[in-house]
């Protein structure tokens, strides 16, 4: 938990650094961390778990308030779509995921996207590709 706190705290100030020498940033990966409730199937049940704790939430939450943009929600504010599931327990087919891998991008950056998507239909892994599409003036 505390590589994965320290990781978060040591890559802001350098995606940040980028914004304000007039770049436009994307961040992209494997978080390993569901944000809000509905980004999880069973929030109630692992409030206590890593991946959900308070203490994680809230980093993503610096990050949000240092004007970076969660491209998923930003899209699809409402939606309970996964990119995660457990081996066990048929999670995948019950539907019983978490949302953990993300696009962020800086908020000057957003008129430029088109849309962010999660593909679940997609196997290979326990995860499933997210995409993020610009617009196509943007490129």
């Amino acid at each position: 938990l505390n590589y994965k706190l320290d990781f978060y705290d040591e890559l802001l100030p350098v995606v940040n650094e980028q914004i304000e020498n007039g770049n436009n940033v994307i961040i992209t990966g494997d978080w390993n961390t569901a944000h809000h409730p509905i980004d999880l199937a069973r929030p109630k049940e692992n409030e206590k778990t890593s991946g959900f704790m308070p203490i994680e939430r809230e980093r993503i939450d610096t990050y949000v308030s240092n004007g970076w943009v969660d491209t998923f929600r930003h899209f699809h504010s409402d939606a309970n779509r996964y990119s995660w599931w457990t081996y066990r327990f048929g999670a995948r087919e019950r539907n019983v995921g978490w949302r953990i891998d993300y696009f962020f991008v800086n908020e000057t950056f957003v008129e430029q996207l088109d849309d962010a998507e999660i593909h679940p239909d997609i196997m290979g892994s326990d995860h499933c590709p997210v995409s993020l599409t610009l617009k196509r003036d943007s490129l």
